[in-house]
């Protein structure tokens, strides 16, 4: 049986030699390659893949936050991260949303294509290092609400241009921000973001 698999990765040279590289594998077949995260669903839809191999910082969307909506409208599509960001918030995140792998990019492909084989036997593949490191790191002390409006200022919008992204009034946003500046014991919104960033909790 040919294992299906969508590559959502926005590099396109990396994301054209990996498909080649996995399409030599005898029981693989890359049936769909997308380089935004707003792409990654409907692919999945239209394409059936078995396998959703998904990076992290892509434009349009994260692939973190695509998971979700992947296991709803494509649940037989098993999804793992492969991704340069190897942080503990975004394990906690990936596995808290149903992905069943979280590989580095540093992997060679042979790896690549093992882990695939036994996530599709129904094992839950992490790099023993990266898991040992989710264990010990702290909590995302950050809510959703908090998360999505650190987000939305990544590209140093004002509060007003974020109050219209995500529909919620200017007080509102400053609550959230100023809640989030307090979580992670930063100075201003900018530290906030960084620090977030840096544990993976956004």
């Amino acid at each position: 049986m040919t294992t299906r698999i969508l590559l959502a990765e926005d590099q396109g040279m990396l994301r054209s030699a990996l498909a080649s590289l996995l399409d030599v594998e005898p029981d693989m077949e890359v049936v769909a390659q997308v380089g935004r995260g707003d792409e990654i669903v409907p692919a999945a839809v239209e394409h059936r893949p078995d396998v959703a191999l998904v990076d992290i910082d892509l434009p349009g969307g994260s692939g973190l936050d695509a998971l979700p909506d992947l296991a709803r409208q494509a649940p037989d599509c098993t999804a793992i991260i492969v991704t340069t960001f190897a942080r503990a918030g975004y394990l906690r995140r990936a596995m808290s949303a149903g992905a069943r792998g979280f590989l580095v990019k540093d992997d060679p492909v042979e790896q690549l294509a093992a882990s695939i084989r036994r996530v599709l036997a129904g094992q839950v593949v992490v790099q023993p290092d990266l898991a040992v490191a989710a264990l010990s790191a702290p909590a995302n002390p950050l809510t959703d609400r908090e998360q999505e409006v650190l987000r939305a200022s990544r590209d140093g919008a004002v509060v007003a241009d974020i109050a219209g992204r995500l529909y919620l009034s200017e007080q509102t946003v400053r609550n959230y921000l100023s809640a989030a500046i307090g979580k992670t014991g930063a100075r201003n919104r900018a530290e906030a973001l960084a620090r977030a960033e840096d544990h993976g909790w956004v």
